[in-house]
This record gives structure tokens, sequence and C-alpha cells, in this order.
């Protein structure tokens, strides 16, 4: 562990090193990785101008969604007889994450819900991430608690934006058995014939991916990527676009607007806590 240093912008940045791989994180910008670099291949994509701009989402490296995935109808669910108000994604990669254990081998986060966060979500929560890095595998649990006195839904995401060269893009694959996809672009469910990532845009919600992960395959002279999560993560998004060099390769617990549909939602008990494990492997 390195750390901390004046990263982007000066934004307090911590990093993980083992052997050739580096992975830089930034707790007070929604506890984002910035950076994944395995023997000089930078993984992860960034646009480094939105993380140094506050007031914009960022764009690249791993955003975390939580407490939703994707967006709500209207942004819009109810909850206690009322009709609470939730941006797409969620308001965990934007707030500032609180540094818990930092050492040699893992980075701790903490996030606690607050007045700002209960009156989007009303729901008394304390959250943490715990990165750890081991050989060329980035680790990244998402741990819970439920405060309060009646279940809590969880919908929990990330969003790695993996480098791939828009040159690239025509020979990199995704590994998948999915038959069927929600093409977010049409707005309807499709057969899943394949993935074109050389296409405008590519937004396919890919429900009935069986496999506990993927591969990557980053096009030439780049390493693949192997992704693995626990049991919890039950679909795979699919996004790019034309003349950017980046695919995003999401697993989600359940599928978009799930808060509000109550669509596959997982929920935390009264006084309990969770756990839910990401890797990357490169």
């Amino acid at each position: 562990m390195s750390g901390p240093f004046p990263g982007i912008a000066g934004l307090e940045t911590y990093a993980l090193e083992d052997g050739d791989c580096r992975v830089e994180i930034i707790p007070t910008r929604g506890a984002l990785v910035t950076r994944m670099v395995v023997d000089g291949d930078d993984v992860l994509y960034l646009d480094e101008s939105t993380v140094a701009d506050l007031t914009k989402n960022v764009r690249g490296g791993i955003p975390v969604l939580f407490p939703i995935a994707g967006p709500l109808p209207g942004d819009t669910y109810p909850a206690d007889r009322e009709a609470y108000t939730l941006p797409q994604h969620g308001f965990a990669r934007k707030l500032p994450w609180t540094v818990r254990q930092a050492d040699e081998s893992m980075l701790v986060l903490r996030l606690s819900s607050s007045a700002e966060t209960l009156r989007q979500f009303p729901w008394a929560f304390d959250a943490q991430l715990v990165f750890s890095l081991s050989g060329r595998r980035l680790t990244v649990d998402f741990d819970v608690a439920n405060l309060g006195k009646r279940p809590m839904p969880l919908h929990l995401g990330y969003h790695p934006y993996f480098r791939v060269p828009q040159a690239n893009k025509a020979q990199a694959r995704v590994e998948t058995d999915a038959t069927h996809a929600w093409d977010n672009l049409a707005k309807h469910e499709v057969p899943f014939n394949g993935l074109d990532l050389t296409a405008q845009e590519v937004d396919l919600h890919l429900r009935d991916h069986s496999a506990p992960g993927t591969v990557l395959e980053r096009g030439p002279g780049l390493r693949p990527v192997k992704l693995s999560w626990t049991e919890e993560f039950r679909m795979l998004v699919v996004w790019t676009l034309q003349g950017k060099d980046f695919v995003c390769v999401e697993p989600w617990t359940a599928a978009a607007g799930a808060l509000a549909t109550g669509e596959g939602l997982l929920h935390v008990a009264p006084e309990e806590r969770v756990s839910l494990a990401f890797d990357i492997e490169a």
C-alpha cells in the first residue's frame, strides 16, 4: 500500500501494489478505482477531466452503483407510502467514502447513511468496500449492514470501464451463454446472437447470463481480463460507444428499475449484514 498521495486534481489517492500490478483508488470520489496497471498495460479507461470536475459523473475507472444500478422509471420509486427520487446508479459513486483501514494488503472504505441519503433512500445502513490485490487479481468486497427494523432492498452493480481501443473492438469479445437480452436502446427484449462492439452504441442487458463471471478479450496486443463474482450478481450489462476507447462489462444484482418493480430485488434483513464480491484479474 502506498498513499495517501495527491493524485488526479490533487485528490487524495491510495495505491495497492503487488509485483507488476498497481491499483489506484480515490476514496472521496465515490470510492473510485481509477487505475489498474499490469506490466505497463492500463487495464482501465479513464477520462481524467471528469474526475477533476466534481460536478460531473466520472466516465471511467470502476464506479460503484448503490443503492441502485441503472435508472428508475421517472427516477422515482414507492416506499413508506411515499414517492422517493433517486437518480440513475444511485448516490454511492458521488459521495466521499471515509478510510476505515489502510495497510500493505488492503484498503477498507466506509459509507454510512446520512440525512442526505435518507431523503433518497429511507433505510439506515453501514456499507464498506474492501479492496485487496493478490498478484494480478483485484478483489472488491461490498459489505452492507441494515441498521433498521425492516428489510432493506439491495440493488448493487459495478460499472468497470475497460480500455479497449476503437481499432480493437472488431476483435474484442465478451464470453457469455446468454440467449436473450434487453436492448436498452430499442427498449425491448431481443434474441442475443453475439456482440458487435463496433456499433454506434451497444447497451445490452444480458438477463440470462448464468455463469458467475466472464472473460473480456480486449483485442490484439492487450491482455484479456477475467471477471468473477458471487452468486448475487444475476445480470451482465455490456456498454460501449463508437469512438470511445472503452467497453464496460458490468455485473448487476438485478435489472434496471428493480427498486420500483421488485423484479429480482435482493433484501437485507433487519440488523443483518451481507457481503458480495467481485474479482478482476488481468
